[in-house]
């Protein structure tokens, strides 16, 4: 709760007028107290982890039914077709999850967040602060998920206990993303965590990362690769079609743990596998594309793991 009754008040406390977007965080939450803006992140969570992945199953059904090319010829892996209650089953096992797991764990765990100093007064960040410390939370998440990821799997124990539950699509989905053991869940939260400890900020700033780190997620568990995404101008980002490789390997897989970024597996050489596989079709698809403009053929460069 903010300690100014007025925008007058909260103008003299800072020295100067309230920005617009400052006046609008005061009208909201000046009678409001912390705890009820943290809990915000659990709505944010539920309407991300139903609406983002959501888009690609609509996606996917409606380019389908119209038997476009266009879209489905993005998709990694299109010999694998989950049907609609299928991919519903997994959103149900999510919402599951999040009902038991993780609405409570963010209910409690707003002493934690008060204690490292995420504040919700005034003033605002900036956005170049809000970049710095996104960006530090991305880069220790990315880092501390990598061999927290690498342990699920070179651990016998903790994949087929833990890990395996995750791995049950081998071909991934957007509502896939957060499919995990409950374990898991608790276990890969605490890097999600460490950054806002390690650099605080605004609360704002937290729940763009919270948004932000779970968009990411759903989009690289999507199943599609579009050239267009954004994401495609981000040095060092692994995108859907990096992660894909590691669900088709599955529980053998010693490749491609990074949750975000891919400099982790590149030093650690935890990404030869992929690479190889990249080099070979490269290799075989520049040599149907030269056998087929020789005959005069078409060549379709669609990406599949599973091609014969």
């Amino acid at each position: 709760m903010l300690p100014y009754k007025t925008i007058d008040e909260a103008s003299a406390a800072l020295g100067r007028p309230l920005t617009a977007l400052e006046t609008l965080w005061f009208n909201y939450s000046a009678t409001k107290s912390d705890y009820f803006i943290y809990c915000h992140n659990i709505l944010f969570l539920f309407l991300l982890f139903t609406c983002a992945p959501a888009l690609y199953v609509l996606l996917e059904h409606l380019s389908s039914l119209a038997n476009n090319n266009k879209i489905q010829k993005y998709k990694i892996q299109p010999k694998v077709k989950l049907s609609l209650s299928e991919k519903f089953r997994c959103y149900r096992d999510v919402m599951r999850m999040f009902i038991l797991v993780v609405g409570p764990l963010q209910l409690v765990s707003y002493p934690s967040v008060k204690m490292i100093g995420i504040r919700t007064s005034l003033p605002l960040p900036s956005l170049g602060e809000i970049a710095a410390q996104l960006l530090v939370y991305f880069m220790i998440e990315d880092y501390t998920n990598y061999w927290m990821h690498r342990f699920l799997h070179c651990n016998k124990w903790g994949y087929e206990k833990i890990h395996k539950v995750h791995h049950e699509y081998t071909a991934p989905i957007g509502y896939a993303a957060p499919y995990a053991h409950w374990a898991e869940v608790l276990l890969l939260g605490i890097p999600s965590f460490l950054g806002p400890a390690v650099a605080p900020g605004h609360m704002i700033t937290f729940w763009l990362w919270i948004a932000l780190r779970q968009i990411e997620a759903i989009e690289t568990h999507s199943g599609y690769d579009f050239p267009w995404t954004p994401t495609k101008w981000i040095p060092f980002y692994g995108g859907a079609e990096y992660h894909d490789y590691h669900h088709y390997v599955g529980g053998q897989s010693q490749s491609n743990f990074a949750s975000v970024f891919t400099y982790c597996d590149y030093i650690y050489g935890t990404d030869k596998g992929y690479r190889y596989q990249k080099k070979v079709l490269k290799e075989l698809k520049d040599g149907v594309k030269s056998n087929g403009l020789q005959n005069g053929g078409s060549y379709n460069s669609s990406t599949d793991y599973k091609s014969d």
